[in-house]
C-alpha cells in the first residue's frame, strides 16, 4: 500500500496500491511511516513523497468510507487531520514528487508538502471535490489560502480545474516539472539540497510558518 525506504539521509515514502486512494489502512500506514521519519531527523534528513503508475493520489476512496460507521467515519476524520498536520511541520524538507494524478484528497496531501515537481507530460492536479459534491472543511481551506495565491485558490476550489504541469507550474501550485524518469531524480536532489541547512532550523521555521494552519486542522 505504501512503502517506506531510507536511502542515506532521504525518507522514500512511495504509495503503490493502483490509484492510492485514502482509506482507514492507508492512515494507518502513514502514521506508522510519520511516527518513523519524526524519530530520524538529523543534519540533512529530508523526505520524497511520490507514487506508482498513473496516479500520485486519487483521493478518498468513498466506497470504503461508506461503509464506516459514524463513529469510524469521525476517527478517520481526526487521523486524515493529524496527517495534514504532520506533514505540514515534519522537522525535515518534504518534497512531493507527483508522478500522475492527485485529485481532491490527493491534491491536499501534495499542497502539505514543502515543495511539489510535477510529471510534465501525463497527470493532472484537481481540488475536485466541487464536481462530486463533497465539502472542504474549513481547517482544510486554511491549505489552500497557505499555500497557494488568493485567485489559485479560488479557482482551484470553486472549478475544479484540471492543471497540467505547466498550467501547475505558471499557477505556483507546482514548483518545476519533469519527465517520468527524471522525475524521483530532481525530487530526490532537491531534498537532498534542501536537507544541507541548518540542523534543526527547519522544525523551528515550518512551526512558525505553518504552525497556526497545523493546529486548526487537528482542533477542528
Amino acid at each position: 500500500m505504501i512503502n517506506y525506504s531510507k536511502e542515506g539521509d532521504l525518507h522514500l515514502v512511495t504509495m503503490n496500491d493502483g490509484q492510492n486512494t485514502i482509506c482507514p489502512d492507508w492512515q494507518q500506514r502513514m502514521l506508522e511511516i510519520l511516527d518513523a521519519v519524526e524519530g530520524d531527523c538529523g543534519q540533512g534528513t529530508s523526505l520524497v513523497l511520490t507514487g506508482v503508475g498513473k496516479f500520485f493520489c486519487n483521493g478518498l476512496n468513498l466506497e470504503k468510507l461508506m461503509a464506516l460507521s459514524p463513529e469510524e467515519m469521525a476517527v478517520f476524520g481526526r487521523r486524515m487531520a493529524q496527517i495534514h498536520s504532520r506533514f505540514l511541520v515534519l522537522p525535515c524538507p518534504t518534497v512531493a514528487a507527483m508522478n500522475g494524478h492527485a485529485f481532491a484528497g490527493g491534491a491536499f496531501l501534495a499542497l502539505s508538502c514543502d515543495y511539489r515537481l510535477m510529471r510534465e507530460d501525463r497527470g493532472w492536479f484537481s481540488v475536485s471535490e466541487v464536481d462530486v459534491g463533497v465539502p472542504v472543511p474549513a481547517s482544510m481551506m486554511g491549505i489552500l489560502r497557505g499555500k497557494l495565491s488568493a485567485n489559485v485558490a479560488r479557482d482551484a476550489l470553486l472549478t475544479g480545474k484540471r492543471y497540467t504541469a505547466d498550467e501547475a507550474v505558471a499557477a505556483g501550485i507546482a514548483d518545476g516539472k519533469a519527465s517520468m524518469g527524471e522525475l524521483l531524480d530532481q525530487a530526490r536532489s532537491l531534498a537532498a539540497q534542501l536537507g544541507t541547512k541548518e540542523p534543526g532550523i527547519y522544525k523551528t521555521l515550518k512551526q512558525t510558518w505553518y504552525g497556526s494552519m497545523a493546529e486548526a486542522l487537528v482542533a477542528s
